[in-house]
């Protein structure tokens, strides 16, 4: 069934009529690797492509992510209704080299942006947004002690772009709170012994160099549910490319602390996503 609602979003990313592109080129976002509008690790309270009010749009993406240990590859697709609504997919691959073996996992999300406005004075972007997560290989991360394949997590993110912030440049700040008990974002399952849905905090922050660069960083905090191995929070610092409102590419440093008890995963971080 997710395999269709992935193919069902890219054809209607790629028929239909030409659309209007009211939003100002990357407040879109990039591709988030659970296959949401946002940066790399952290989703934003934007809505997927360059529609505006009585218009859609959206994004397909793919993404690598290589560190020491493991290889990432994620790939989706998401639907933004009207700049208020948005829906996505995303399949996840985690491959681990020292076991040669794979784990798979899909992710269905919803967003909906309920107050406020990325650029106008008053209240910053605001949105809620849900993300069920279904480990499709769950017998290393039964194995390591979690207690479930299925796992929601749920969030609100608050995002704001300061025009003029920095020496005449934009800054974008971002943070999300996350209620969520999925081990390594899922990929080792749901839970522990006795463990529950955890608060945590997200934070996003670029400074745009012109009207198609920018840098920046993220942090990810994370929960440690699993009693064998320990989980560490997630940071990156990135480069973001907007030629265009078709193209998106951000490649990052990403350091995922240990995994799965193996130490100090660090690497890069590569993402492309196509948007109309």
């Amino acid at each position: 069934m997710a395999d269709r609602c992935l193919l069902c979003l890219a054809l209607l990313l790629a028929a239909g009529p030409a659309l209007a592109q009211g939003k100002l080129l990357a407040t879109g976002g990039a591709w988030q690797l659970e296959g949401q509008a946002g940066g790399g690790i952290v989703p934003w309270a934007v809505i997927a492509g360059y529609g505006e009010a009585g218009e859609w749009g959206g994004g397909a993406g793919v993404t690598r992510v290589s560190v020491d240990d493991f290889d990432l590859t994620v790939a989706g697709a998401s639907l933004g209704l009207g700049n208020r609504f948005e829906l996505g997919y995303a399949r996840q691959s985690l491959r681990v080299a020292p076991l040669d073996l794979s784990i798979d996992q899909d992710v269905l999300s919803a967003k909906w942006r309920f107050a406020g406005d990325l650029l106008y004075p008053g209240l910053p972007a605001l949105t809620a947004g849900v993300q069920v997560k279904h480990n499709r290989d769950f017998a290393v991360p039964e194995a390591l002690g979690a207690a479930d394949d299925t796992g929601v997590d749920a969030w609100v993110a608050a995002s704001r772009l300061w025009l003029d912030a920095v020496a005449g440049r934009n800054l974008f700040t971002n943070v999300t709170l996350r209620a969520s008990e999925a081990n390594q974002a899922g990929l080792l399952g749901f839970g522990g012994e006795g463990s529950d849905h955890e608060l945590l905090l997200e934070a996003s922050a670029g400074l745009f160099l012109d009207r198609h660069w920018v840098v920046g960083a993220e942090y990810r905090q994370k929960p440690d549910n699993l009693a064998a191995v320990r989980e560490d929070d997630w940071a990156d610092l990135f480069i973001g490319w907007f030629p265009n409102k078709r193209v998106a590419v951000v490649a990052a440093w990403a350091d995922l602390g240990d995994i799965a008890g193996l130490r100090d995963q660090r690497g890069w971080y590569l993402s492309l996503q196509v948007s109309r």
